[in-house]
């Protein structure tokens, strides 16, 4: 799944999945632009892929601002001269049950989440119709698919990303342009790691694999869906949850 002389923007990759995103795209050869809400963030696993004999650019960016998602690309074609794959990765959760949402706590959610999706995948999709060659893979989540009390505005971005993807998917294919979509399970993260020992038991109850899942498994996936072997594959969703949503 060699992904020499191509080049990757990964969103949200300071830590976690995306992180593990950029650090596999790297290993496979690409150019990976990284992105996060920090420049400490960003620069911390762009340095990583550079130790290790990768190319790499950190790049500081809100996606739900159009004009930085516009900036973003601009860098990332000045350093690379092409951006062949996007991995929509930046998310946020705010929780909390409906009848005590706060509409800032629901705007926040779907603006990072889905509408920071669509300004990317806008920006990807002019320089890859342009080129008649693209990769996008959007990083949804099971929830997405299943729902799940005291995340409404999670869940509803999630599933907008789902929608998103199989109508981008139509509407670029005769480019050459495959948009899929990968919906993690329970993922071993900064998050799930302040769990208790109650709560990450029930987690793993509900999970036929009898386990969490790991940054890489989804990694593994989104390598599968940029590289050739996909080729023929889009408007997909691929579930990666160990079974517990099918």
């Amino acid at each position: 799944m060699s992904l020499n002389g191509q080049v990757a923007v990964v969103t949200g990759a300071s830590r976690g999945i995306g992180r593990a995103i950029a650090l596999k795209l790297a290993q496979q050869g690409a150019a990976v632009v990284v992105t996060a809400t920090t420049e400490q963030g960003a620069a911390k696993t762009a340095d990583e892929i550079v130790a290790a004999g990768g190319k790499a650019l950190a790049v500081k960016v809100d996606v739900s601002v159009a004009a930085e998602v516009e900036n973003l690309f601009k860098q990332s074609v000045e350093a690379f001269g092409k951006v062949d794959i996007l991995v929509n990765n930046a998310g946020i959760t705010k929780d909390g049950l409906l009848l005590r949402m706060k509409e800032e706590d629901w705007d926040a959610v779907l603006d990072i989440n889905l509408k920071g999706c669509f300004n990317c995948t806008r920006e990807a999709a002019k320089l890859m119709s342009k080129a008649r060659y693209g990769r996008i893979v959007n990083v949804s989540s099971v929830v997405g698919e299943m729902g799940n009390p005291g995340q409404a505005n999670y869940c509803a971005s999630k599933a907008g990303m789902i929608g998103l993807t199989k109508s981008v998917a139509k509407e670029l294919a005769r480019r050459n342009v495959t948009v899929n979509a990968v919906t993690p399970g329970f993922i071993e993260t900064d998050m799930t790691s302040e769990l208790s020992d109650k709560t990450r038991e029930a987690l793993q109850e509900q999970i036929p694999m009898g386990r969490l899942g790991s940054a890489d498994d989804i990694a593994g996936a989104v390598l599968f869906l940029v590289s050739d072997a996909a080729a023929y594959v889009t408007g997909h969703v691929l579930s990666v949850n160990g079974g517990m949503y099918m």
